[in-house]
């Protein structure tokens, strides 16, 4: 039985990574850190006690913060794989917090590459990267194109890359990045600019809420399904050597064109809600990204199979779903007609 071992396991990725390595026959070890409150929603679904033989899901505290504690989790698991998809990945937030964001962000990424060198360094090793990374680098972006980063965080991520490029040259190691574009769904944070706009649908039609305040409108991003992109992560490690590989749709909308698919379909008019606060603006903006992930559908096979226009329906309709509104009812029509219709829970 193959072991994984997965940082940032309770996110929207990590949640959806385990549920495809689980359906793969692995044992999946989580790193989660420890919180007064439970941040366990988007996986206690495919929790089971560990006191029962069956279990094959098992939760761990931690912190990219802490060298330590990464060091012995990885010495006493000896996991075949490692997914690294801990972050602090909000980019604007990275703009107010840009120290905490390259101590977790960017550091974290070496305690855990340090960690696995001196364990044995034979696990496979994946790196969550950004299209952040590329920032103001021309579109469409490939394997080549120079990094630009336009945020804490997107430099923070520049440096994780280079990191786990110099282990795998250095050292030998099986160390490969995910360059993923833009990639949402119903489990996206709701601090994100997608599921911001899906959760005010609910409640406007709710009628808790009237207005829906956002930033720049006009940035254009390569929006695809985030349950696709962890089947690539997977395809990554199962490569014959560490690479790196650009991940996204190659189409590009910006977030004008999401509300105006959003609102159009739960039957509403976005200009009657929406109102720009310049708080959410950037100090600095990534205007256009666009992935070219041609090496990725050559080398890996993968394709996406969820257009930009099927994602925004899956998502209103599950916000929709949750908070108790009639939906269209598109959204599982769609993930059922596209080999989808597995998903224990959106």
């Amino acid at each position: 039985m193959p072991k994984a071992l997965i940082t940032g396991i309770t996110g929207q990725d990590g949640s959806y990574l385990a549920e495809l390595l689980l359906s793969k026959g692995y044992e999946v070890h989580g790193v989660i850190r420890r919180a007064s409150t439970f941040n366990t929603g988007r996986i206690d679904h495919i929790y089971v006690d560990p006191h029962i033989a069956e279990a094959k899901l098992l939760l761990h505290y931690g912190d990219l913060a802490d060298s330590g504690q990464m060091t012995n989790l990885i010495y006493n698991l000896q996991p075949d794989e490692i997914y690294h998809l801990g972050a602090q990945s909000h980019v604007r937030v990275s703009f107010d917090i840009p120290e905490y964001t390259g101590d977790v962000t960017g550091l974290g990424t070496t305690r855990i590459l340090e960690a696995l060198r001196r364990a044995n360094g034979k696990a496979r090793y994946y790196q969550a990267s950004s299209s952040e990374m590329f920032g103001s680098s021309p579109p469409p972006q490939n394997e080549r194109s120079p990094f630009h980063p336009r945020s804490p965080y997107g430099a923070a991520k520049v440096y994780s890359y280079w990191m786990a490029v110099n282990y795998r040259e250095a050292y030998g190691m099986f160390a490969s990045n995910g360059v993923l574009f833009n990639h949402e769904s119903p489990r996206r944070g709701e601090t994100f600019v997608t599921r911001k706009i899906t959760r005010a649908i609910v409640a406007i039609k709710a009628g808790t809420q009237r207005d829906l305040f956002l930033g720049n409108l006009d940035a254009r991003r390569d929006w695809g399904f985030a349950c696709e992109y962890v089947e690539a992560m997977w395809r990554i490690l199962q490569h014959d050597r560490g690479d790196d590989f650009v991940v996204g749709t190659g189409e590009s909308h910006s977030v004008k064109e999401f509300l105006e698919e959003a609102f159009a379909y739960a039957g509403l008019d976005w200009k009657e809600h929406v109102k720009i606060d310049p708080r959410y603006f950037r100090p600095t903006e990534v205007e256009s990204l666009i992935a070219d992930a041609s090496k990725a559908r050559k080398m890996l096979g993968w394709e996406p199979k969820i257009t930009f226009r099927e994602l925004v329906r899956i998502m209103v309709d599950a916000d929709m779903e949750e908070g108790g509104i009639a939906s269209p009812g598109e959204g599982r029509k769609i993930l059922a007609a596209k080999g989808f219709s597995a998903l224990p829970k959106l």
